[in-house]
């Protein structure tokens, strides 16, 4: 893969367990998160979210990207078709190593952002989806990222390690 990515898709969900909507932009919002997503610091309505809403924000909440090619990959190693957005990743990305930019800084499409952490599957996806995806999506399940500078991101935007 490239050192040079791109933004293949876009989603949100306006709160927990509700299907992913496709964007045709977003608005990164430094610490806060996607604006009108469900882990947004305004809405925090997750699953995950445990923090009280005057405690600080916990760290890789603002945004999770998945690689195109590992969606691919799971369909055609495991037979497990995952329909778009299915797998409840914000940002499905091409040609861009997401396990390279843990702990790195990088720029997708006008923000900035730092890989927190990998983004592996739980229980709680493959129970909501109803599709064996532990070990398919096992360290490829993408990045949790937080946005340290705000910006707009858009389909096509490229996505480019900083560090």
């Amino acid at each position: 893969m490239n050192s040079v990515g791109t933004v293949e898709r876009i989603f949100t969900a306006p709160e927990a367990e509700v299907e992913m909507t496709e964007r045709s932009e977003v608005e990164a919002v430094a610490r806060s998160g996607l604006r009108g997503d469900r882990y947004f610091r305004e809405i925090e309505t997750g699953t995950f979210v445990t923090w009280e809403p005057d405690e600080e924000r916990h760290d890789g909440y603002d945004l999770t990207l998945i690689e195109r090619e590992a969606v691919d990959a799971i369909k055609r190693d495991a037979d497990i078709e995952l329909a778009p957005g299915e797998h409840r990743r914000n940002i499905v990305t091409r040609e861009t190593a997401l396990n390279h930019l843990v702990g790195k800084r990088f720029r997708v499409g006008d923000a900035i952002c730092r890989g927190d952490r990998l983004c592996e599957p739980c229980g709680y996806l493959q129970d909501l989806i109803g599709k064996d995806v532990l070990d398919a999506l096992a360290h490829r399940g993408g990045l949790r990222a937080d946005i340290l500078e705000s910006g707009v991101i858009h389909p096509s935007d490229k996505i480019e390690p900083l560090d």
